[in-house]
């Protein structure tokens, strides 16, 4: 049976994969971009299955208007995918205010916005799956990433809360955290101003690897984009989605170091209740 799918960044990376993927299978498709004109060659192939519409994440009126307008449009809309978004590279002291405010503004309060928009139609029609990507950046941190990280793990921290609040309402989500996947998202990446005071530590060794090239991809775009239509089609899919070997091992080491930090400090964490 088709679905009907509402993809925001639709028109590059993961986003415009899975926008291929599901009109190749015959699903419709509400495919948001900054540009309309960035998906005219698959409105060419598939104009009865796809609708473009202009978005932009930090115009939060705009959000809404999309939003309503779309399952104006469509009647029902079965999986809403926030896909958009970018990175900020740069040390937490070399970031600039207004590139902090507009990583902010991007990532976490326009993933927020759209979640927001979306919940009120999706209580309406008796339910619907929200699919957030993130990254493997929403469970563990890399230097020079501090500010992209903030906005990953943010928006993580939201989900965890409204997947509690939204779940009698037969609303349900999945948080996809692929790790570094050769979709592009290299080249749209923002550059703070380096600082000479950074060249020798962690955060100036990531920036060489990225701007050298040796940064490893080992992600394949098709195939992340395959798994997390698969996991959207399963009917109880897990709440977070790994993807890559890299987000695996990544995540699965972060998680095991916190976890034996946190069990070491189970008599100091103790202490501190009251007597009873």
């Amino acid at each position: 049976m088709s679905k009907t799918w509402f993809i925001t960044g639709a028109s590059s990376g993961l986003g415009l994969e899975m926008t291929r993927q599901l009109l190749a299978r015959g699903d419709k498709v509400v495919g948001t971009a900054r540009r309309l004109d960035a998906l005219d060659s698959l409105k060419q192939q598939h104009a009865d299955k796809l609708t473009v519409m202009a978005l932009e994440l930090t115009d939060i009126p705009g959000i809404r208007a999309i939003v309503d307008e779309a399952f104006r449009r469509m009647g029902r809309i079965d999986v809403v995918v926030q896909n958009a978004g970018y990175g900020l590279v740069g040390a937490g002291e070399e970031v600039s205010d207004v590139e902090i405010d507009r990583q902010i503004a991007t990532n976490l309060v326009g993933s927020i916005q759209v979640i927001r928009a979306v919940l009120p139609h999706l209580r309406r029609q008796g339910g619907g799956r929200i699919l957030q990507v993130t990254s493997e950046g929403g469970q563990v941190a890399y230097p020079n990433f501090s500010i992209y990280h903030a906005s990953k793990w943010g928006v993580e921290g939201f989900i965890e809360s409204v997947a509690q609040e939204t779940a009698p309402f037969g609303i349900d989500f999945i948080i996809a955290e692929p790790g570094a996947t050769e979709t592009g998202f290299g080249a749209n990446l923002v550059h703070a101003a380096p600082m000479a005071e950074y060249e020798n530590t962690p955060a100036g060794e990531i920036r060489r690897a990225i701007t050298g090239g040796s940064f490893v991809l080992k992600g394949d775009a098709k195939r992340t984009a395959s798994a997390m239509i698969a996991a959207a089609d399963q009917t109880a899919p897990p709440f977070r989605l790994a993807l890559g070997s890299t987000a695996y091992s990544s995540i699965s080491h972060a998680l095991s170091r916190r976890l034996a930090v946190l069990e070491a400090q189970r008599t100091i964490a103790f202490s501190a209740d009251r007597d009873r």
